[in-house]
């Protein structure tokens, strides 16, 4: 008796108590890994998605947002990006070209971005302590397998400072924010950057991504990808000027069929050097998408051709890659990539990042990075990013109230603007 009458007491205080925080109303949802391509609801509670659904009465919300006419996808995640902007020691790749995380994420509807090997094992703690802890974006990183990692180049050619063993240390000691090990811009003419990352990656559980900056005919490009790399490595720069695409014939070559079977990813990285539509145009047309979109980004590609999440979306869409498969290669593809199946998608339970985005129609141009430009009829504008819930861009202040409802005072203590208030 005592327990049903502290349910009926329980429920007449709970009625008419809003059931979400917030209720993003009348979006299209593009939710890849949920099979969502469709008009549809999202409410919010407790930093968390609560419900994606038809038609949600926003009485069940504290608040609610307006998005008819825009679309909803989970938010971005960038897996190669340059953040160790701390460093002070100038080079082409980290240094003074990295930058801080949050001045270029949520305005881009980016939400987690991962560092790709701008420090090794032995200043990683510097970048944690530095960037990954003081950021309101999620930071996470692939660590170098040279220990400097990308202070100067020299660093990752000292095949004596590739230490799988000290990657594995830092992995075990962060195992949600170590995601992989990056081997880059080793110009030696064997695999020794390669095969120690792959190492190391095979000791911690993780994948490896490689900048195959450098070509040289005792390591072709097609026994990276086909030999080198196992199932789950990235090769980043996949459109890169040097990299073997396009055979005598107009068609896409054989062994990056092979290799995708085989189940290495291809991620973009288009950064300020790295991406030529030679390449891309004819791969795309043939069905060859990118694994993941990636930006590269440092000072030099978001101040270029490159800019930043959106327009390198964009960009693949002017190629004929359809928005729900760009979608997919920038939220759901990545997070299984670096091993976080709990972001990129809106599942009720997930974090509610959540990029809202207008799809312009016009007439746009995008560039490369070796002086091509194509043209397409849409482009990508984010207009609100959601972190953990919380609104953290609002290009048109759709969270905000109309000022006129919030009274004469804006809240301050009544008559508080007289005792203020200048003499007559």
């Amino acid at each position: 008796m005592r327990s049903g009458l502290m349910f009926l007491i329980t429920a007449a205080v709970c009625v008419g108590q809003p059931q979400y925080d917030l209720l993003l109303k009348g979006g299209h949802v593009i939710d890849p890994k949920n099979g969502v391509d469709a008009e549809r609801d999202v409410a919010v509670s407790g930093g968390k998605v609560a419900a994606v659904e038809p038609a949600i009465d926003p009485a069940r919300a504290r608040q609610t947002i307006d998005l008819t006419g825009l679309y909803l996808t989970p938010g971005l995640v960038d897996i190669h990006a340059h953040l160790f902007h701390t460093t002070g020691i100038r080079n082409a790749w980290a240094g003074d070209e990295s930058i801080d995380p949050d001045t270029l994420s949520f305005r881009t509807g980016v939400t987690t971005m991962c560092d790709a090997g701008s420090s090794g094992w032995r200043n990683f703690d510097r970048f944690l302590f530095e960037v990954i802890e003081r950021a309101q974006t999620r930071v996470l990183a692939f660590i170098n397998i040279a220990g400097l990692g990308m202070i100067t180049d020299v660093a990752e050619q000292d095949k004596s400072d590739f230490k799988p063993e000290e990657v594995v240390r830092w992995k075990r000691k962060y195992p949600g924010i170590v995601v992989g090990v990056k081997s880059a811009h080793y110009q030696q003419p064997d695999w020794a950057s390669v095969d120690r990352a792959v190492e190391a990656g095979k000791l911690a559980g993780i994948p490896v991504m490689v900048d195959f900056g450098y070509f040289l005919p005792e390591r072709p490009y097609w026994q990276l990808v086909t030999e080198h790399l196992r199932p789950g490595d990235i090769s980043t720069h996949m459109f890169r000027g040097p990299v073997p695409w396009i055979d005598g014939h107009g068609k896409v070559y054989a062994y990056l069929y092979r290799a995708r079977a085989r189940g290495v990813k291809f991620d973009l990285g288009h950064g300020g050097g790295s991406f030529v539509l030679r390449n891309a145009v004819p791969a795309v047309e043939q069905g060859f998408y990118p694994d993941s979109i990636s930006t590269d980004l440092h000072t030099h590609s978001m101040n270029a051709a490159m800019m930043d999440m959106p327009t390198t979306m964009s960009k693949l869409m002017a190629m004929g890659m359809p928005l729900g498969a760009v979608v997919r290669a920038s939220t759901w593809n990545p997070a299984q990539e670096i091993q976080h199946p709990e972001l990129g998608h809106l599942t009720p339970g997930a974090a509610a990042d959540v990029a809202v985005w207008r799809l312009l129609e016009g007439d746009f141009g995008f560039g490369d990075a070796a002086g091509g430009r194509i043209t397409g009829k849409q482009r990508l504008l984010c207009e609100m990013t959601l972190m953990g819930g919380k609104v953290v861009w609002d290009w048109n202040q759709r969270a905000k109230e109309d000022y006129h409802k919030l009274g004469p005072t804006y809240g301050i203590r009544p008559g508080i603007d007289r005792i203020l208030a200048p003499p007559e």
